[in-house]
């Protein structure tokens, strides 16, 4: 059964007229068309029945190739929402029940929106779509395993990168330049690469700070490739570091790779979660540990579930997901392994593979 069919079964069990999904990644997921519309309307209308895109008109016949839906169009000059009464809306009154994705509909398309809707109940359609997508077909594990591969290579070449004096954001530079020869049309985020203390903040952004002997260099990264994300971490040693930092790192190692070998299918996303906190907090670490261990991956780099204290979501065999633990101590270190992973029968199966053991980087002008 297809995705799009599942989802019209749902509709007609809940007895929803309607569903409108505007997030572009799932109607990829949906559809089979991939689109970027920026600030133009692209929707998914679903009934029990029948489907209907509807998209900025440079992108409808691409959108009906690619989907074999029906398609309708409409020119940047043209009302959008009045275009989409008359073609789709129009034909659908009138509608009891409609969902929406309340997840990602801005306020501003949400009011453009519902004058046409003519009063109907809505209902939010978005834990539907994650418990669609949460489980990966093989076809999708195989494109999540092409994305990984791609992020090995590109952690490889800034490792390769890295030079006394380069700028952090020298060697992101490189680094999406060697991307895009290889055929990636973007990454899965900001690429991101901090020297030394600046790794201590978890989301830190790459700036002109030098890289200097003897520091150690975080790379957090991902490409979208063939619609689907990858997303690792790896933290490397330009030179030498104190006993003290090589201990955190064996810390933020054993927990990454502890959880990543107790992961089952069965198991809640709290007790994986947990597996990796309790090695750093018995380390005296615990306080410098303050995000969650991981999240789902799939067409975007952040998906459902999230593995997390206090969920007690069960984790299913197919589910695809981030383990990255980390300690973070503010103005000395930071530390963070990250690998995504596809939950089998027989444990966890990572999509990325550079070496996790510290990397002691020659130092080089």
């Amino acid at each position: 059964m297809t995705p799009l069919k599942t989802l019209q079964d749902h509709l007609l069990n809940e007895k929803i007229d309607l569903a409108i999904i505007n997030n572009p990644a799932s109607i990829a997921y949906f559809t089979g068309f991939i689109s970027e519309p920026h600030e133009r309307i692209f929707l998914l209308f679903v009934t029990p029945e029948d489907s209907y895109l509807f998209t900025p008109m440079l992108d409808k016949a691409e959108a009906q190739a690619a989907s074999g839906l029906s398609v309708y169009g409409y020119e940047d000059a043209d009302d959008p929402w009045q275009v989409i009464d008359k073609t789709i809306l129009s034909s659908l009154n009138p509608l009891k029940t409609v969902a929406i994705q309340e997840d990602s509909l801005t306020v501003a398309w949400f009011h453009a929106l519902t004058p046409f809707l003519n009063e109907a109940n809505l209902t939010d359609i978005s834990n539907t779509l994650d418990q669609i997508k949460r489980l990966k077909t093989s076809e999708e594990v195989q494109k999540l395993h092409e994305s990984g591969q791609l992020a090995d290579e590109a952690i490889k070449v800034g490792v390769e990168s890295l030079r006394v004096g380069i700028s952090e954001e020298e060697v992101v530079a490189i680094i999406e330049f060697e991307m895009k020869k290889r055929g990636v049309s973007k990454m899965s985020f900001p690429t991101m690469v901090l020297f030394g203390d600046h790794a201590a903040s978890p989301h830190g952004t790459p700036g002109k700070r030098q890289l200097q002997p003897n520091e150690l260099v975080l790379f957090d990264l991902g490409v979208i490739y063939n619609g689907y994300a990858s997303d690792m971490t790896r933290t490397v040693c330009f030179g030498d570091v104190s006993d003290e930092i090589k201990s955190i790192y064996q810390i933020v190692l054993e927990a990454q790779e502890t959880a990543q070998k107790s992961a089952s299918p069965g198991m809640t996303a709290h007790e994986l979660d947990q597996i990796a906190r309790d090695i750093i907090e018995e380390a005296g670490y615990g306080e410098y540990f303050m995000h969650r261990l991981g999240h789902g991956i799939g067409q975007s780099v952040h998906e459902y579930p999230n593995i997390r204290p206090g969920n007690d979501l069960p984790l299913d065999e197919d589910m695809c997901f981030s383990i990255e633990p980390g300690i973070y101590i503010p103005d000395y270190v930071g530390i963070r392994i990250e690998d995504c992973v596809h939950l089998t029968d027989h444990g966890a199966e990572s999509f990325t593979h550079h070496p996790k053991e510290l990397q002691i980087i020659p130092i080089k002008n």
